[in-house]
């Protein structure tokens, strides 16, 4: 594939995932709400009107939040729920099934106290002492909340969105590639992940890179700017599972002659290819597992034509990165997005 149609495909897949949020915009009325007095914007009289609320400003082309409530700072935008027909659970879902898995924020009146506007303190900030619970999901620079508060009528449901941190495109200095993606995407590190990744190499049957595994630990099953889909051990989906898919598709290719990754073999082979990533537009990110040292891979991609192979001399973080922040790399987001955010796919305990 040239890099003319390589652009365009791209552009179309960045496009699906602006137009998630922005197509139910443009069919519904309820962007701006109704007035709903001190509780903030209404929604709309339904689900679907609320929820088109939500996601339009979710996208920071929209411009500045300002909440209508009394006493609120700038930031934010709080909105009401229809008065009936909608609750506060349904909402939830219906989040959680457009933005992933969410963060626990505050529960049972106790908030994270570690949190910063990086790993959502605007969500919480307008509340103070009133809040009760409150979840988060991150997108395009942007915060999203579902919770209840104290009032003097009892406990009521609360949705807001709010501005999340600036972008930061440049690694300081001493900074590893991991690091310059946490920064980037605004993503949390206080919940590691436990992976065994001693059984995990065993079952490949080979080491894995450290970096990779690091991202692994810090973000788990999603994708970033919910285009690059990493795939992990331990998935609820085969394709998504690092080490089933490998041998799903080792087990494929022995009984298939398709050719579908000439000029190269997939691993065990020596020097095969072992995937790591995927797109919903048949992108498939490779490891070339040349060398005794998986900190040396390359990465290889290819799209979903022959012979689109590009090669990538570096490390998974990096590829990542500079995919976030580099509008010349060739798979770039950054020529649509100037905010990254990371899309948990992981299920809520």
């Amino acid at each position: 594939m040239n890099g003319r149609h390589r652009e365009r495909h791209r552009e179309r897949q960045c496009e699906r995932i602006s137009d998630q949020g922005e197509g139910e915009r443009d069919r519904q009325s309820a962007e701006q709400g109704e007035e709903a007095g001190p509780e903030g914007r209404a929604g709309g009289r339904d689900q679907q009107g609320f929820l088109a609320a939500v996601h339009r400003l979710a996208w920071a082309d929209t411009g500045e939040l300002r909440c209508e409530v009394t006493g609120h700072p700038d930031g934010h935008v709080c909105l009401a729920l229809p008065a009936e027909g909608v609750s506060l659970a349904a909402v939830r879902e219906a989040l959680s099934g457009r933005y992933g898995h969410p963060r626990n924020l505050a529960m049972d009146g106790y908030a994270d106290p570690t949190l910063t506007r990086r790993t959502g303190l605007p969500l919480l900030t307008p509340f103070g002492e009133r809040l009760v619970e409150m979840r988060a999901w991150t997108h395009a620079g942007r915060w999203i909340g579902c919770g209840t508060l104290r009032s003097d009528d009892g406990i009521r449901p609360v949705v807001l969105v709010a501005e999340g941190q600036e972008p930061t495109v440049d690694v300081p200095e001493g900074s590893s590639w991991v690091d310059g993606v946490v920064a980037v995407t605004g993503q949390g590190v206080s919940g590691m992940r436990s992976i065994d990744w001693a059984e995990t190499e065993t079952r490949l049957g080979t080491a894995l890179p450290s970096d990779y595994k690091q991202l692994v630990e810090l973000f788990g099953h999603g994708a970033f700017d919910e285009y690059l889909e990493l795939h992990v051990p331990g998935a609820g989906f085969r394709s998504s599972d690092l080490v089933r898919n490998a041998e799903w598709l080792r087990e494929w290719a022995a009984g298939s002659r398709s050719g579908l990754w000439d000029p190269y073999e997939l691993y065990p082979a020596p020097g095969g290819l072992l995937q790591w990533g995927s797109t919903e537009q048949a992108d498939q990110f490779f490891w070339l597992t040349e060398g005794s040292d998986p900190d040396r891979w390359p990465v290889l991609v290819t799209e979903d034509v022959p012979d689109s192979w590009v090669r990538f001399d570096g490390t998974t973080a990096e590829f990542i990165y500079r995919m976030l922040t580099d509008r010349r790399h060739p798979f770039s987001t950054a020529r649509y997005f100037d905010r990254h955010w990371f899309a948990s796919y992981e299920r809520e305990e």
